[in-house]
């Protein structure tokens, strides 16, 4: 539900998908590029229902909107901020981030998650990489041997998994 809580600040109520339900200021809300636009059409009022998001992501989500819509917060503590609030988190709630922020169109918050994702991905090996993201391997022994030989590059600094992948 939209509420006011001084003459300047409206506030829009999220509900997620396990029926948590949270405020955030419209101030906040237009940080998101879906919930800029229902402001804009004046679909705010009542639950906004984010199906696709479980409350405690959505927590998180709605906590680094109410960070980058403050006032007074330079740059520099914004990206430390974002420094600080994806370095503890564990991969599957990164990717649960990603795609809450992909879903509701916050660009800054996407590219903080990404670019953490491809730091921990960096000097990962092959095997790794599939098993994070639930990858098949799809080609045959001779074929992985053909495309080491073409690209020995792309093996050095790759951390070992004890099959060379």
């Amino acid at each position: 539900m939209a509420e006011i809580m001084d003459s300047k600040t409206k506030v829009l109520t999220l509900k997620s998908s396990d029926g948590k339900e949270f405020s955030l200021s419209e101030s906040a809300a237009v940080l998101s590029g879906v919930l800029r636009g229902m402001v804009a059409d004046g679909l705010t009022e009542g639950e906004i229902p984010i199906g696709t998001v479980d409350g405690g992501i959505l927590e998180k989500v709605i906590g680094y909107l109410n960070k980058h819509a403050e006032g007074g917060v330079s740059d520099g503590e914004k990206k430390k901020f974002d420094e600080e609030f994806v370095t503890v988190e564990e991969m599957k709630v990164l990717f649960e981030i990603a795609k809450a922020a992909n879903f509701l169109e916050i660009k800054g918050l996407m590219a903080t998650v990404c670019q953490e994702i491809a730091k921990r991905m960096k000097d990962k090996s092959v095997k790794w990489v599939r098993e994070m993201f639930n990858v098949e391997n799809d080609f045959d022994a001779e074929e992985e041997e053909m495309i080491k030989a073409e690209y020995p590059w792309a093996w050095e600094g790759v951390e070992s998994d004890g099959d060379n992948n």
